[in-house]
């Protein structure tokens, strides 16, 4: 067989065995964000400050643990221990769904709220960062929309499932759902992680090495790491924001778990079908003519368009499909699609132009403690703006700030000069890490 079918066979099975497992990453996450939602949404926004300084306190001292994984074990050994984690933890959290009654939503909410988000953050940001390990930037230019459209497609038959499921068997036995679907997925990792170990040249049997605190470090000496920090804490401000306010919706409208569970899961459900259709039209075209920058750019432009209409139009109404829809939830969905559908293949591509240790230590330093400081920021200056009487319009407008200033960051995080030089999308054969 020859060398370039050999290298062909092997570029379609490893994005199909990525795009496979992303896919029941998501589903595993967005099995339980609804159960984390409804939590949430029993307390409203003033207890988001709260849940997000915990989530912060956390990540912090996760930081060094995490660095001192990747610098000691090799890959599989890392994708192994940290999904078998989460795993376990799924299973363990069943009794205490049981008993939210008796333990109480505040209470059970903070333990939860905290871990959720670490699994989100860890599991999704380790999955990329292996991903940025195996594929070259011309590679990832091509096929890191359609491993995250695979993830939407996750994404979308999550809440499909929470949605038949919550009313047949509650909320505690999903999370044993989720615990079977990530099991899926690391099955499938790891399998990929052979495959790819086996080919010349490659150094996922090796450490990345290096020190427990590089991705801290890295934040001040590389201007693509500052700029993905930025645009990280801009585009979080945007999110939170956004959160805070469809929380305090979700409080006034919906007054038991079910009917909040069942709110949350239909925007997870039309924010992830929005991903999925930028991920089959836009997207993958717009990193392919035109590189990955622009991934960047065009989101926070709409933001701004978004911000703006919220601003003018505070807590009314618009007509979709037919069916009135609060302009609150309307920006939730549109700014959490383009993040998912567009954004986050923009930088997860942009990582391959990085050295190695980048792309674990400092690539997760920033998609997990740097966010959750933004969401502590933010949500605590929410809180402060609205015990001084500003409402939704003046938060809005604040957010509009924001967007613009993330539009500038994005420009220049796209094109930073510490980025290698690209590869052409065209480009096939395997990937070797740098």
């Amino acid at each position: 067989m020859s060398s370039i079918r050999v290298a062909a066979i092997r570029e379609g099975a490893e994005p199909a065995l990525s795009a496979l497992a992303f896919f029941f990453v998501m589903t595993s996450y967005y099995i339980i964000r609804p159960v984390m939602g409804q939590l949430s949404g029993a307390v409203g926004s003033q207890s988001l400050p709260l849940f997000y300084g915990a989530v912060f306190v956390v990540m912090l001292l996760l930081t060094p643990l995490f660095g001192m994984l990747v610098a000691r074990f090799r890959r599989r050994q890392l994708l192994g221990w940290s999904y078998s984690f989460f795993i376990l933890c799924l299973l363990a959290f069943v009794p205490a769904f049981v008993a939210q009654d008796r333990i109480g939503a505040r209470e059970l909410g903070v333990v939860f709220f905290v871990w959720a988000s670490v699994f989100n953050l860890f599991v999704v940001s380790l999955f990329w960062s292996f991903m940025a390990d195996i594929f070259s930037s011309g590679q990832a230019r091509r096929v890191f929309s359609l491993i995250a459209l695979s993830g939407m497609a996750g994404a979308v038959f999550g809440p499909l499932v929470t949605k038949l499921l919550v009313r047949l068997i509650g909320v505690a036995p999903l999370l044993v759902v989720s615990a079977l679907a990530l099991a899926l997925a690391l099955a499938l990792l790891l399998r990929l992680s052979a495959r790819h170990d086996r080919q010349p040249g490659s150094r996922g049997d090796e450490a990345v090495g290096g020190s427990l605190w590089a991705g801290v470090k890295e934040l001040w000496s590389r201007p693509f790491l500052r700029y993905m920090a930025l645009l990280m804490l801009f585009g979080d401000g945007i999110g939170t924001l956004a959160y805070a306010l469809v929380a305090d919706y979700a409080k006034a409208h919906f007054v038991d778990t079910v009917a909040r569970t069942a709110f949350y899961n239909n925007l997870d459900l039309a924010t992830n079908t929005l991903g999925a259709v930028l991920q089959l039209t836009l997207t993958r075209w717009l990193l392919i003519r035109r590189g990955a920058g622009w991934g960047l750019v065009l989101p926070a432009v709409v933001n701004v368009a978004l911000l703006l209409m919220v601003a003018i139009g505070g807590h009314g109404t618009v007509v979709v499909s037919g069916y009135g829809v609060s302009l609150l939830a309307l920006m939730m969905v549109v700014t959490r699609g383009f993040a998912y559908g567009m954004t986050k293949p923009a930088v997860d591509a942009l990582y391959t132009r990085v050295q190695r240790e980048t792309r674990y230590k400092g690539k997760n330093f920033v998609e997990t403690t740097v966010w959750r400081f933004g969401d502590l920021v933010v949500t605590s200056a929410v809180s402060g703006l609205r015990m001084l009487g500003v409402g939704v319009t003046g938060l809005a407008l604040a957010g509009t700030g924001v967007a613009m200033l993330a539009t500038w960051v994005s420009r220049r995080a796209g094109w930073s000069p510490d980025l290698a030089p690209d590869e052409p999308a065209t480009r096939t054969g395997a990937a070797t890490s740098a």
